[in-house]
């Protein structure tokens, strides 16, 4: 089953109810295999910081699926206790409209100032950073991204975290 996007709403309509330029982007995605759970253990941590659940949950799904550890948070503040708590988060990928005094590039800011081995991966579909927006070292990706996509910058993040 396939998911398409209107105003921030998902639907899910099956293969045949796609349009044949739909069904062909379903087809060029891979499958993402699932790592061993003993390899897991060795992988760093992505926190996903999303606050629209089905988004959310579509975002780890991917991740986890492509054999990252992942955490999870619906707003800043939840996000901030979990990189309190946690010492084992790589990689913050966060969504710039959520809920809060805060928007997503204020908090690739704030984490990159607490935090500054941390990678962060800023996603928007409604807005683009501005000049100023994005500190030094986050980078940013328009909504849609495509699965194989997002697993290649997360890896690519991943990869530079353990560079540090």
């Amino acid at each position: 089953m396939e998911q398409a996007r209107f105003a921030g709403m998902v639907q899910f309509r099956s293969p045949e109810e796609l349009s044949s330029s739909e069904a062909s982007m379903v087809e060029d995605e891979p499958f993402l295999d699932m790592a061993d759970a003993g390899d897991l253990q060795d992988k760093p941590v992505v926190l996903v910081v999303e606050d629209e659940l089905l988004v959310r949950i579509l975002q780890v799904d991917i991740l986890r699926e492509a054999g990252f550890r992942v955490a999870e948070a619906q707003d800043a503040d939840e996000a901030f206790e979990m990189l309190r708590r946690r010492v084992d988060v790589r990689v913050v990928l966060t969504d710039v409209d959520m809920p809060g005094s805060l928007n997503g590039f204020e908090f690739a800011r704030l984490v990159k100032q607490g935090w500054p081995e941390l990678q962060v991966l800023v996603i928007s579909g409604k807005t683009a950073p501005g000049p100023g927006d994005l500190p030094e070292g986050v980078a940013f990706v328009a909504k849609p991204i495509r699965p194989a996509t997002l697993v290649r910058l997360i890896a690519e993040l991943t990869s530079a975290a353990d560079q540090i």
